[in-house]
Formats: structure tokens, sequence, C-alpha cells
């Protein structure tokens, strides 16, 4: 049985979509129910639905084989996975953003919103640049307009929040897509069965 995590929402009804047309259906996944776990013993699969920023713990620990994750959360928190596939769906970007009008003089101590602490660090770091990480959970784009923050660094889909809010994308920091990701010790001992479920996933991207 392999026991695939599965991102909530439209990210992970796309991926079982996928799944599915590879040959590992569970028409139990499509009933109208609150149930979190399903399973198709016949073709040895069983899902469950987990927060899509907990997918890499779930695989990390074990409690699931393989999962679905997005590269934001892998950069952030680099799980000790292995990251078998990129699924080329969720495309977004890690970016920094601010008012229109904002122009970094480097004079400063750049103040920067984020819920991806690590992602900021690290790229400011690699510029020699210092800063003030401010942790938000949540309305991030709020920041800079009541001058919590200079800057935010957060994930930029279409950019539509940021316009309705008068701020735009002054750098990219790197591209996101959701990834196929594995257990180290279940890809050892469950290696034909993994490696025949991303090769039968691979043919269909």
């Amino acid at each position: 049985m392999i026991n695939i995590a599965l991102p909530k929402g439209r990210l992970g009804e796309k991926v079982y979509a996928l799944f599915e047309k590879a040959g590992y259906e569970c028409p139990s996944i499509k009933e109208n129910n609150r149930k979190l776990i399903f399973e198709n013993e016949e073709k040895a699969v069983r899902y469950f639905w987990v927060k899509p920023s907990d997918v890499s713990i779930y695989v990390e620990r074990g409690a699931a084989d393989i999962g679905i994750c997005g590269k934001d959360i892998l950069t952030e928190y680099t799980p000790d996975v292995y990251e078998l596939l990129d699924m080329k769906t969720g495309i977004c970007r890690m970016a920094v953003a601010a008012k229109k009008d904002f122009y970094d003089d480097g004079q400063h101590t750049l103040k920067v919103a984020t819920k991806f602490v690590n992602c900021a660090k690290a790229y400011y770091t690699a510029k020699g640049r210092d800063i003030d990480i401010i942790k938000l959970n949540g309305s991030i784009e709020i920041a800079p307009i009541l001058g919590l923050s200079d800057v935010i660094v957060d994930i930029v889909e279409t950019g539509t929040t940021l316009k309705e809010n008068d701020l735009e994308v002054k750098e990219e920091i790197f591209s996101i897509s959701a990834r196929l990701i594995a257990n180290k010790a279940s890809f050892k001992f469950k290696t034909e069965a993994v490696e025949t479920l991303v090769a039968k996933v691979k043919e269909l991207l």
C-alpha cells in the first residue's frame, strides 16, 4: 500500500485527477463527505487530505510515503525528503514586492514582512543586505501600506492582489511549482512501487 498525502484544495484535486488518470484511482475520494482518508485495496493506494504546509511533515516523518508539496515549503523548511518530480502545476513565484514609488537606497536596515522567514533571510544574506524581519501569518500586503515594513516577501501568482493594493513586484526570488516528494525510508523499501507510480505520472505530464 502506498500512502499519499494530498494538499487540501484546488491543487490537491488537480493532482488527484492526474493520479487517477495514471491508474491509481480511488472512487471514494469523490464522494461528498468529510472523510480525510480514502483507500483502494485493489490498486494498493491510500490517499489522505492534509493542510498544504503540513504535507512535507507527514512525508518526512513517514506517515505518508509520498506527497505533493510546493517548492516554497521545501525551500522554507528544508525537510529531509527526496524530491522526485516537478508536477508542472501550482505555478507561481516567490517575490519581493513594495509600494510602486518605493526605492531601496541601501542606506538603512530594510524592514521585510513575510511568512517565509528563511527564504527572505537567505535571499538578502546572499545580497549582503541588512534586514529586519517581521514575521506575519496573513494579509502580508497591508504591511507596507501601513508603514509596518518597507517590502514584503511573498508568493505571487497573478499579481492581482498586489495591484489592487497599489503594490508591485520589485524582484523575483525563485519560481515555484508543486513537487512530488518521498519519504527516504519508504523509497528504500517500496522503490519499485513508488518508481512505477512516478513513471506513470511523468508520462501524463
